[in-house]
Order: structure tokens, then C-alpha cells, then sequence
């Protein structure tokens, strides 16, 4: 089959590779739909941490943001999984040790990262291997599209969910990228008003439409009971603290490439709850709830899809995301 191989930093291709058999308990998803996001392209630079820290290492093959249809079942599997619509979880843990028997996969010590992280082939394919632990099934309200968003969506639940986002609550989200964006969109379906801070104006439009009341470049002086860091910025948790109300909660999702130094006087003299988020796990089931009941309608995101044989041009900036945050894989095309 073919599938998106990033050899070296800056070096990707199409690239014919084995097919994916699946073992006791495993399943394989013809892909339909693939997302690019920021973690790809920092696996394509090079840049991302986990390589320093040896957790990745050339050649990779990415792809976590995906949607599919299961066209094969391993030993153990239920037969009913062949041809059901899904997605399913990056965050693979080993399922023995006690993190992951308490519910806490997604910080399995020796967990994988579909496409991320310890070497497990990505979705940027036409076929890709899974749990059948880690599935989702999608509703039929729910296009390919949507499928797709379902793991960013999951990570912004989370993060609107740690803001305790609800009514009578103002919220500062920072960064109107994807995951600030839909974020922007649960807290709001939650009850609470939402400010975005962004760099320029580029967002205001669409930050809009995923109903933020205010949209500032230049943050007036003002404070909220949450404030949600999306950027990948190193002045920002520091911001976070300084504009979060006393007994406030800081949610922190963003990854800076430069340690992010905060003063833990403002944490502890502010009675601040600071949060962080790490994968989607936990937010995928709600996700798709409020993908299908139409509460949160995650659409406009995407404004380019291309097939698998761009994929390259999209992960080194050669494919603009016109009017979104979004480029979308159809390796089908």
C-alpha cells in the first residue's frame, strides 16, 4: 500500500510499504480522511522534543487525525467491527501496568502515539493499524470531514472541561489555531463567553464563527476565571496567570519549542488551578457527541483537502489552508 514516510528532517515521500496485517486483538482501518497538524509538522522539521529525548527517530510515518472503515479483524476481535465507520485514540498504552488499569492510558510510560511517538505507522496511508480497544465508532451524522476532527476535538473538550467552562463564566483563549478554535467552540456550547487572543487579524472572522464574543490582538486590561494557552508561545503561561482571576483556573495544551517560565508566587498568592492537557483520550466519546447533535459544528476548519500524493507539499507549507487551519488528507483521491 502507500503511505507518507518522513525520511530525515525536511524529507518526506510517497512511499509503497507493507501491508498492515492485524494481530490478536488488532484491526485495520482503510483510511478516508487524515488531518495535518502542528505535530506533524514539527515531526517533518525535525524539531519536535520527542527526538531529543529518543522517543522518535527517522523514518516516521505520521498521521493521528483520521477516520476510517475497519476492512480487516484480527484473532479476538468481535466480527461485527468489519465495516463500521470509526476513529480511534493516538495514545496507546500497554493496558498492564497501573496507570493504564486506573484509566490513565494516555501516560503509559511505555505507551505509543499512533504516528507520533515509539515507531507505531501513522494514518497518512491508505491503510492503517490499530487496537480494536482504541476505536470509536462515528454516526452517520458525522462526514468524513468531522471523523477526522474527532481527535483535535477531543483535546479541546478537554481543555474547555478544565476551564470548567459554563454559564456565567468568561474565558480567554489564546491562539485561534485549530485546537483554540475548538476549544473556543465547547466552552461556548457549555454556557460560558469566550474572548480569543491572536497574533493579527487573520482569525477574527472565523474565531467569530466558532462564537468568540471578542477578539483581541492587544489584550486590554482585564482578567477572566479561566484563561486557556493553545500557543506555542513561551510568554504565554506567564500571561495566562497574570490575566486569570484570583481562585481561577490556567489551562495549559500549548507546546513552546523555549521552556515557559512562570513565577509560582502568582500561582499560589492568586489561588490559581493550573492544568495541563495531554491527548484527546478522555474527549473523544464527547467529541463526537457534540459533533452530532450539532453543538459544536467543527466544518470550517477545513478548507483544503488533497490527496495522499501532496501530502509532502502540504507538511512543508506549499499547500496554503485558505480560509481554515486545516489541510485534509483524502488518501482515496
Amino acid at each position: 500500500m502507500r503511505a507518507l514516510v518522513i525520511g530525515g528532517a525536511g524529507s518526506a515521500r510517497v512511499e509503497e510499504v507493507g501491508e498492515p496485517v492485524p494481530g490478536g486483538g488488532q484491526v485495520v482501518v482503510d483510511v478516508r480522511r487524515a488531518g495535518i497538524c502542528g505535530t506533524d509538522v514539527e515531526l517533518f522539521t525535525g524539531q519536535l522534543a520527542y527526538f531529543a529525548q529518543g522517543k522518535t527517530r527517522f523514518p516516521v510515518r505520521p498521521g493521528h487525525e483520521w477516520c476510517g472503515v475497519v476492512s480487516a479483524v484480527g484473532p479476538g476481535v468481535p466480527a461485527g467491527w468489519a465495516g463500521v465507520r470509526v476513529t480511534g485514540d493516538t495514545m496507546l498504552g500497554c493496558g498492564n501496568c497501573a496507570r493504564c488499569r486506573a484509566g490513565r492510558r494516555h501516560v503509559c510510560a511505555d505507551r505509543y502515539e499512533l504516528g507520533i511517538m515509539g515507531g507505531w505507522p501513522g494514518a497518512l496511508a491508505e491503510r492503517v493499524l490499530v487496537p480494536a480497544w482504541s476505536l470509536h465508532r462515528l454516526p452517520d451524522a458525522l462526514d468524513d470531514r468531522s471523523g477526522a476532527l474527532v481527535e483535535p476535538g477531543g483535546n479541546a473538550w478537554r481543555a474547555a472541561s478544565a476551564a470548567q467552562a459554563g454559564p456565567g463564566q468568561r474565558i480567554l483563549v489564546c491562539g485561534p489555531g485549530t485546537i483554540g478554535l475548538l476549544t473556543t467552540a465547547f466552552a461556548v456550547a457549555m454556557g460560558a463567553s469566550v474572548h480569543v487572543l491572536g497574533v493579527d487579524e487573520s482569525r477574527r472572522s472565523l474565531a467569530r464563527s466558532f462564537g468568540a464574543s471578542e477578539y483581541w490582538t492587544d489584550l486590554p486590561d482585564v482578567t477572566y476565571d479561566a484563561v486557556v494557552d493553545c500557543t506555542d508561545d513561551h510568554r504565554v503561561p506567564a500571561l495566562a496567570l497574570a490575566r486569570c482571576e484570583p481562585a481561577g483556573r490556567v489551562v495549559f495544551i500549548g507546546v513552546s519549542g523555549a521552556p515557559s517560565l512562570i513565577d509560582s508566587r502568582d500561582l499560589v498568592l492568586g489561588d490559581l488551578t493550573a492544568i495541563g492537557i495531554l491527548g484527546a483520550s478522555a474527549g473523544l466519546r464527547p467529541a463526537i457527541e457534540y459533533y452530532a447533535d450539532g453543538r459544536v459544528d467543527p466544518a470550517a476548519l477545513v478548507s483544503v483537502t488533497v490527496g495522499l500524493d501532496q501530502a509532502a507539499e502540504a507538511l512543508a507549507g506549499q499547500i496554503g489552508t485558505g480560509s481554515g487551519t486545516k489541510i485534509h488528507i483524502d488518501p482515496g483521491a
